[in-house]
């Protein structure tokens, strides 16, 4: 049976976080240009894509920057990490959900769905 050491666990960890604040980066760039190529007074469908898209890229934006910013993890700040990243899977599944019903989103659509995974998966190390 083969173990790893505290470091190889810390850079699986700091490899992983690194993915995830990368797949926010990159979700939060592709819902910022879906959104604004959305009239901002279109009919109801244009305007719901227009606000999830807004929404996913704030979300993202904070999310990659609350990954950047941590420090030592104590109970507290991992806590509300593992909060910030549940919240960011969920608005990203459900832009990605909003994006599918549009043709030319899927790019978008997949970049949420990478972001969710990544958010899904760097939690795992928080275990």
């Amino acid at each position: 049976m083969t173990s790893t050491t505290p470091q190889q666990e810390l850079v699986r960890f700091l490899e992983d976080r690194f993915a995830c604040a990368q797949a926010c980066t990159d979700c939060a760039r592709a819902c910022a240009l879906r959104a604004s190529l959305v009239e901002p007074d279109g009919a109801e469908e244009q305007e719901l894509v227009r606000r999830k898209g807004i929404l996913c890229a704030e979300v993202c934006d904070a999310t990659c920057r609350a990954l950047g910013e941590q420090g030592h993890m104590d109970e507290g700040a991992e806590s509300a990490l593992r909060i910030q990243l549940e919240w960011t899977r969920t608005v990203c599944l459900e832009c990605a959900h909003v994006f599918d019903r549009h043709p030319e989103a899927e790019d978008a659509a997949k970049a949420c769905r990478d972001c969710a995974r990544a958010c899904t998966d760097f939690m795992a190390t928080l275990d």
